[in-house]
């Protein structure tokens, strides 16, 4: 299949402070494609070569076979686009700027408009000024997905939306998918990107480190259980057993917290043995994974001086 966004050679710099070096990859038309990395690893400043917001240093971008700096206003009319932090007029209403971007766009799909506003609940009549975080992020969602682009890249999406409207967008996602469009987002919340995506690239400290199908990322997912009993409990019970990482006490004995990565069966059956006060799962975000994996790594320690 043919790529609709192929870079190659990216290189972005902010003086002192790298933005990206050498990232290449590509992403074939019909695929949803996750670009993972903890927050400053370098994803808004290539989602914004793509989109021509900056220009690069070096190397090539070009979607759907057009240059993505000479040729920007010819791909936006393939794009529908969300950026990490949108910036709109706040004495506009959420319907006006709808109304804004149909007409830029030459007119949409009223009928399909209506349906994307009702999906997301969005009240249209309220300034963007009084909007909450959740409901900015509808108004731009909704503007990127209306006029059924080609290809959809989003920068963020799901940032401060609801559990239910991060469903509806999920939906979304995969109703693009089967109609043969493409969707390139960026995430540091692996779970997130294990939902919609069918491949990932990762980036850390400017650089791609694996670019690969979604099922490989979980050789780097982890997550941790805390369990909490009425009686001490020697950590060592938990510390071999299958799919534990990693075992630390507290509370003199009465908490064990558990890095874990694969099943938990083990583990709750034997915390089964013990009277259990309470057990808490919790799946750190990308960035507190790779802090982890890589705060040894020469190139972890540049990613403060990263820009993203």
């Amino acid at each position: 299949m043919a790529a609709i966004i192929e870079v190659q050679g990216l290189t972005k710099s902010y003086g002192r402070k790298r933005g990206i070096a050498d990232v290449s990859f590509s992403v074939d038309e019909g695929e949803v494609f996750g670009f993972l990395g903890p927050n400053g690893a370098g994803k808004t400043t290539t989602i914004r070569i793509l989109m021509a917001l900056i220009r690069a240093g070096s190397g090539t971008a070009r979607v759907a076979g057009l240059d993505c700096w000479h040729q920007s206003v010819d791909i936006k009319k393939l794009v529908g686009y969300v950026p990490g932090e949108p910036a709109l007029d706040p004495n506009l209403t959420g319907g006006q700027i709808l109304e804004f971007f149909a007409h830029l766009r030459g007119g949409v799909d009223q009928a399909y408009l209506k349906q994307l506003i009702e999906r997301f609940d969005l009240d249209t009549s309220r300034k963007f000024r009084q909007y909450s975080t959740g409901n900015k992020r509808k108004v731009v969602l909704i503007q990127a997905f209306m006029h059924r682009p080609r290809l959809l890249i989003l920068d963020e999406p799901t940032s401060g939306l609801d559990p239910l409207n991060q469903h509806e967008f999920d939906r979304m996602v995969k109703e693009v998918r089967d109609e043969g469009r493409t969707v390139c987002l960026s995430s540091h919340i692996l779970s997130e990107v294990e939902k919609t995506c069918t491949r990932v690239g990762i980036i850390r400290a400017g650089s791609i480190v694996r670019i690969g199908g979604v099922a490989e990322v979980t050789a780097i997912k982890r997550y941790e259980m805390t369990i909490t009993f009425g009686d001490a409990v020697p950590a060592d019970a938990f510390r071999t057993l299958e799919g534990v990482i990693e075992t630390e006490a507290l509370d003199n004995g009465h908490t064990v917290r558990l890095a874990m990565q694969g099943p938990a069966d083990a583990v709750i059956k034997a915390a089964a043995r013990y009277p259990v006060v309470s057990l808490t799962s919790h799946e750190p975000s990308l960035e507190d994974i790779f802090l982890r994996y890589y705060e040894g790594d020469a190139a972890a320690k540049e990613a403060e001086h990263v820009v993203a």
